[in-house]
């Protein structure tokens, strides 16, 4: 296996531009007919915002006090791996009633959720942000409305796994709840997918990079294999109509055509992808300041791993998949280590004969070199040269490639024998 060299002496090789939202302005130069289907979607989007912030606005009305927000959580408050009897218990079933409760009017969920606390009071936010609570929603974009309906960090496409399952075993009103419930939530999936195939991090759209077609986070890679599922009608999904299959099949199709002709090109040979990409031209773009475009091997292993567990693979996955495991063989660290904070020095990327292999987070699309973005919008090819404050907090290093090639070894001998 071939080492990706690591520099001999830090230097700053440029800084990160933060991506356009997606706006009417952006259309002018596209072909009419394609402008109409973005413009038809940007508008279905500010109808969407305008109804949730509405909604809540109307149930605050005469309140004498607004509820808190809800408390923090993560998605292991939904959990998806218990034995089918759990499913039908009360404490699964308060689980889903908090999931549907918390659901917007447009059929999304926020993230970040304690999905096992009560259901939600009228005029609470829609998850735990607030703008009046000088959080994550007061600095961000859309007026301090952030992240209301977004497929980040799990969020919707866990909610609506969870409900398909608590369904099952419910032949009642609680059941019927249930299912309305997961119906309106595979509507916002179908309304929220980008003309172009894809999902952005947030929709109705919030605007910045949370505009982009998004795979940071494992976003479009959860949305799919949910409307496989879907489209299949069986298990959990027998109840789902024949028309929403239907259409839950043709955005997958739609998206696995984004995915693929988004495998990045250096070249002339295809390498992996990046975490997000503009919706419209498809070019790979930045997200936050310690974030800028590159290739991004998280991402990029979790699309392998995806396409790897197609049934029938067409010649374009295949063609997808072997080139991205073998951009992933040839572009390890070895002999160095992602060393643990110590003292005032923070993590460090140390020399360690026979360590590894590793990979770094992002690599430079063009020279294939690995490089680190700071909150300052720096670009650097050190790790040791961005500011401790970056070293400490984000996974520039992982030892991803690994789990990579073990899947690809046992892919390979099963689709080449």
């Amino acid at each position: 296996m071939a080492a990706t060299a690591v520099p001999a002496a830090a230097a700053l090789i440029g800084h990160m531009t933060p991506p356009p939202s997606l706006t009417i302005e952006r259309l002018r130069a596209l072909p009419p007919a394609t402008r109409n289907v973005w413009a038809a979607y940007i508008e279905r989007s500010k109808v969407a915002m305008e109804r949730d912030r509405s909604m809540l606005a109307k149930e605050r009305q005469g309140l004498a006090e607004v509820p808190a927000p809800p408390p923090e959580g993560k998605t292991a408050t939904m959990p998806l791996d218990r034995d089918a009897a759990w499913y039908s218990s009360t404490p699964a079933g308060s689980i889903a009633d908090n999931i549907v409760s918390f659901q917007t009017p447009t059929g999304g969920w926020g993230k970040n959720q304690d999905r096992s606390a009560p259901p939600r009071l009228p005029g609470q936010m829609y998850l735990p942000f607030d703008s009046k609570a000088g959080s994550h929603a007061a600095s961000d974009l859309a007026g301090g409305w952030s992240f209301v309906g977004t497929l980040d960090n799990d969020a919707t496409t866990t909610e609506l796994s969870f409900l398909a399952r608590v369904q099952v075993g419910r032949s009642g009103g609680d059941g019927e709840r249930y299912r309305a419930a997961f119906l309106k939530g595979i509507r916002y999936l179908l309304e929220a997918e980008l003309p172009s195939g894809g999902w952005p991090q947030v929709y109705p759209l919030q605007g910045g990079y949370h505009d982009a077609l998004t795979l940071n986070d494992d976003t479009m890679i959860k949305a799919m294999p949910l409307l496989q599922r879907t489209a299949a009608g069986g298990g959990d999904y027998a109840f789902v109509p024949v028309a929403m299959r239907t259409a839950a099949r043709d955005a997958v199709a739609r998206s696995m055509a984004t995915l693929l002709s988004t495998q990045i090109v250096i070249d002339g040979r295809r390498t992996i992808w990046a975490q997000q990409y503009d919706p419209l031209t498809l070019r790979p773009v930045g997200a936050r300041n310690f974030e800028p475009i590159a290739l991004a091997t998280a991402e990029s292993a979790a699309v392998l791993r995806f396409l790897m567990q197609q049934p029938d693979p067409s010649p374009a996955m295949r063609r997808a998949i072997a080139d991205g495991a073998g951009w992933f063989a040839s572009h390890a660290i070895r002999d160095r280590v992602w060393a643990p904070a110590s003292g005032s020095e923070g993590r460090r990327l140390v020399e360690r004969p026979g360590a590894g292999p590793i990979w770094a987070r992002f690599y430079d699309p063009v020279t294939q070199r690995p490089i680190f973005g700071d909150r300052d919008r720096s670009i650097q090819d050190d790790v040791n040269a961005i500011s401790l404050e970056r070293r400490n907090g984000y996974s520039w290093f992982s030892a991803t490639g690994t789990g990579v090639a073990n899947a690809y070894a046992k892919w390979n001998r099963v689709h080449t024998a």
